[in-house]
Formats: C-alpha cells, structure tokens, sequence
C-alpha cells in the first residue's frame, strides 16, 4: 500500500469518525495511523473497491458517498472481506480538493451491540 499516496488526499487539520478507535480523529496524522492500523494484518496486495460512488459539488465545497470493499489475505494466511460505508466532506483549496472530513462504518445490530461485518451490497 502508498501510504504517501492515500494520504496526499487528506487536508492536514482534517477529521476522522474512522471504523477503528478512537470514536474521532483530529488531524492527517490521525487518519495515517488508522490507514497504517486498518492494512497492518494484510499481506500484499490488497484489494480495495469502491462502489456506487456518488459525488455532489458546489463551487468549494463537496459531499460525496460509497460502499467499499477491502479484501485480502491476513498475515496469518485466513482470506478477508468487508464491505464498509464511507461518507467524504471536501474543500477545494489553491484549487486542489482535499478530505475534510470522513466517517467510515459498518451497521450494527442494537440487541446484540455487534458489528454486522458479513453485510454484502
């Protein structure tokens, strides 16, 4: 994984409401850490689809949403899938756009407090 690359997306004093603690991020090294946390139990390569992208945009600002897949192989050789929700806040700057803000989930079921993790679109 580009570490570099993936975050070259992300404005500098931007926030998080990741899928792995804390409850809220503050800051690109915020979110480097989770990106670096999230792949650490991967073995390359790793694959990462997003679907059903939609993008709204108005002059600097922009909202956009998908369901995204991560799949691999753990380092200890079990296959992984999960398909994840993810929203996007972006601000265009120097004419550039940058994350803002992202909030990353899975559903949950209530009664039980347990992560729905074999959620397929």
């Amino acid at each position: 994984m580009d570490l570099e690359r993936v975050m070259s997306v992300y404005a500098p004093h931007m926030e998080t409401f990741d899928i792995v603690p804390p409850l809220q991020g503050c800051g690109a090294n915020a979110k480097r850490r989770n990106w670096a946390d999230t792949f650490a139990p991967y073995l390359p390569p790793i694959d990462y689809q997003v679907r059903n992208l939609t993008v709204d945009v108005a002059d600097d600002v922009a909202f956009a949403h998908s369901l995204n897949r991560v799949s691999g192989t753990h380092r200890d050789g079990t296959r992984n899938e999960l398909w994840l929700r993810w929203t996007a806040c972006l601000r265009k700057t120097e004419g550039q756009w940058f994350i803002v803000h992202d909030h990353v989930s899975v559903p949950v079921d209530f009664p039980s407090g347990r992560a729905l993790v074999q959620l397929r679109p």
